[in-house]
């Protein structure tokens, strides 16, 4: 897929779904498990042991699959998780440098932000999204409509304490997507392979974002 097909369909659809799990097999599990669900995205972040190999096998056998790269730390990671095939990169924080080698290759980068100031920067620097992290602890969706005020330009992922209960203040709020991690994909459903449960929770998000898009857009 293209920078720009990557980009619509993580709009479109409107979560991430975050895997941070203790294991290469529990890794593939959730992603299945998520994208059999509904949603064909999910990023794998660098905390999981072999976590690369993870993009890499992902890439390979899922392609109907947006398989993206979390918590990237330096330029080597990031290239690394590219030539695994990642489709998209994620950013705790803003590293320009980082935002500078995926603009370079053309792939989808997200870096984290949480100031009015990073914002902006993270945004000129060449970014598609910018992850506003963390969210929660700063006011959640209210927040969001503070930095939306001076900046509706800026399409915006909420992550960090987004579940369920809140997605639909933060769909209306006006972010382009969410990140959600444990509460799509919780660590018991992941222990006991409970792959129906991780379904019906990414049908429920999806549900949300849907009716919550709806009526804007239907129109009047």
């Amino acid at each position: 897929m293209t920078r720009q097909q990557v980009r619509a369909r993580i709009e479109e659809i409107g979560i991430i779904p975050a895997i941070r799990v203790s294991s290469p097999e529990d890794a593939l599990f959730a992603a299945e498990a998520v994208s059999a669900g509904g949603i064909p995205i999910v990023e794998v972040t660098m905390t999981v042991p072999g976590a690369i190999e993870v993009i890499r096998s992902l890439v390979a056998n899922r392609p109907g699959v947006i398989v993206g790269a979390g918590t990237v730390w330096n330029t080597g990671t990031a290239k690394q998780c590219m030539d695994a095939g990642a489709n998209f990169l994620t950013i705790t924080g803003f590293d320009p440098h980082i935002v500078e080698v995926a603009n370079a290759a053309s792939v989808v980068v997200i870096p984290g932000a949480l100031t009015p100031t990073e914002v902006m920067m993270a945004w000129k620097a060449g970014s598609d999204f910018v992850k506003i992290f963390p969210c929660a602890q700063m006011g959640g969706p209210s927040y969001i409509k503070t930095l939306k005020s001076p900046y509706p330009q800026i399409p915006m992922i909420a992550s960090g304490g987004v579940n369920e209960q809140n997605l639909a203040e933060y769909i209306e709020a006006g972010v382009s997507a969410a990140g959600i991690g444990a509460h799509l994909i919780p660590r018991k459903a992941i222990e006991l392979r409970q792959a129906s449960r991780i379904h019906q929770l990414a049908a429920r998000c999806l549900r949300i974002v849907k009716e919550v898009r709806t009526p804007s857009t239907n129109g009047q």
